[in-house]
């Protein structure tokens, strides 16, 4: 077996989920990094800056999917009646939980078709927050969130967790509107990213495909995968 390989097989082989950034310390408790083939190699995809936005889109769309596999596998279910299959009957079962995902605009958008695949019941709420270039502080311009909260479990979705500004202040948001259990589920994170956002809101649950474990003088996730936003909606700055 090759280095390369024995390196994969060794990260894959890692059944806890909670591998922590190379060379860093232990992630948060709360955290689960999806470690898989697949995903490993996806990210590494990701990461490469020849990767067109179109391209970009798609690997965002199925890093979610497998990602929201991982934070949907404990989802509660009830039985419904007895249906029937072409042989025979078996007993009916349904998700028991009202669920809703809350993409943080505007890189959250990039994750909600893969959210809808998996949970095409759900409904959508957007939070629209950004995080101001000087201050790295979260600024919020959108929120039509209806009057009462009726969702019993929401999964905010943002590809990247950096400072994790927009991160606490999305969960703040869902919090103060009523909702009591909150998943989040991101692509990529930084180590000190997820210790915030963990210190902040210890009772939600994080789930990630990776984690950095440093942020440069500009709040980018090193190595991380650039500007998410810019790489899904082609808005580069010269």
């Amino acid at each position: 077996m090759d280095a390369l390989t024995s390196s994969t097989a060794a990260a894959a082989g890692r059944a806890d989920g909670h591998a922590a950034a190379e060379g860093s310390k232990a992630l948060p408790a709360g955290v689960r990094v999806m470690q898989h083939p697949l995903v490993l190699h996806k990210m590494s995809l990701l990461r490469d800056q020849r990767v067109l936005p179109k391209q970009f889109r798609e690997l965002v769309n199925e890093l979610t999917l497998l990602v929201g596999t991982l934070a949907t596998a404990d989802m509660d279910l009830i039985t419904t009646k007895t249906l029937s299959s072409p042989v025979g009957t078996f007993q009916g079962v349904k998700l028991r939980d009202t669920v809703g995902i809350f993409p943080i605009l505007r890189a959250g958008q990039g994750m909600v078709d893969g959210m809808l695949e998996l949970l095409p019941s759900a409904r959508v709420h957007h939070l629209g927050l950004y995080r101001e270039k000087s201050t790295l502080l979260p600024v919020e311009y959108y929120n039509k969130l209806p009057a009462q909260c009726q969702i019993d479990l929401g999964f905010v979705v943002d590809p990247m967790i950096a400072t994790a500004g927009t991160a606490v202040a999305a969960v703040n948001m869902l919090k103060d509107w009523g909702l009591r259990r909150i998943k989040f589920v991101s692509v990529l994170a930084s180590l000190s990213g997820l210790e915030t956002l963990l210190a902040a809101h210890p009772d939600i649950e994080v789930f990630v495909a990776a984690v950095d474990a440093e942020l440069n003088e500009h709040g980018y996730i090193v190595p991380g995968v650039g500007d998410a936003g810019d790489r899904l909606f082609k808005t580069f700055h010269d």
